[in-house]
């Protein structure tokens, strides 16, 4: 599978809207008319806590399923990955594109916060854990669900670096960190939010 191939399957199943989807099958609603008017899981959840928890698994799902099948198709590849990277890494550049970039949905997607997780757990599972206690640890302190994804996303490449939780493959690293800097650039309008303390607050609603 040449890496053209392995970057365009992972690009579409990136785009699959699974937030977009559950809202509209079981709420009859456009996600995108709500709250924030993002596909991603914390805006479903204000629609519907368990929905949202759905979307977060199928989002990073979607990003497990597409560095799995490139790892696994790699195989038949003996010469992969010796100047543009491991293919695995594109695949999880190319998920986190289809997801903040659907083509189904005018590409107007989510932040790439759950597929970039599920992407980066198998290629660099330590990290992730890491930057997962400092998500927690911000959500608990100060609610704010964008200023904790931000600084997970941020710190996540140098975390893998600092650790040496990237295969010593440096191009896995600048993958990684690339998806990571779209990641925290779709960010900007909550940035800007936070700088200015507009920012709400997470809560959930029941139901």
């Amino acid at each position: 599978m040449s890496l053209a191939i392995t970057a365009a399957l992972s690009y579409l199943l990136g785009s699959i809207p699974f937030g977009y989807l559950l809202v509209r099958m079981f709420r009859g609603e456009d996600v995108r008319e709500t709250g924030s008017g993002n596909i991603g899981a914390t805006n479903v959840s204000r629609t519907s806590p368990v929905l949202g928890v759905v979307t977060l698994a199928l989002d990073a799902l979607k990003g497990c399923a597409a560095v799995g099948l490139a790892l696994a198709m790699s195989h038949a590849d003996s010469g992969f990955g010796t100047t543009v990277g491991s293919r695995a890494a594109i695949a999880a550049f190319f998920v986190v594109i289809g997801h903040i970039f659907p083509i189904w949905l005018k590409f107007r997607g989510g932040k790439g916060v759950a597929t970039g997780l599920g992407s980066f757990i198998i290629l660099a599972p330590k990290a992730v854990l890491f930057v997962i206690g400092i998500f927690f640890a911000v959500v608990l302190l100060f609610r704010y669900v964008s200023l904790s994804s931000i600084l997970a996303v941020a710190l996540f490449p140098l975390v893998a670096w600092a650790i040496h939780d990237y295969s010593g493959n440096s191009a896995n690293l600048a993958w990684m960190g690339a998806a990571s800097t779209l990641i925290v650039l779709k960010h900007r309008e909550n940035i800007r939010r936070l700088v200015s303390r507009t920012e709400p607050r997470f809560q959930l609603r029941r139901g």
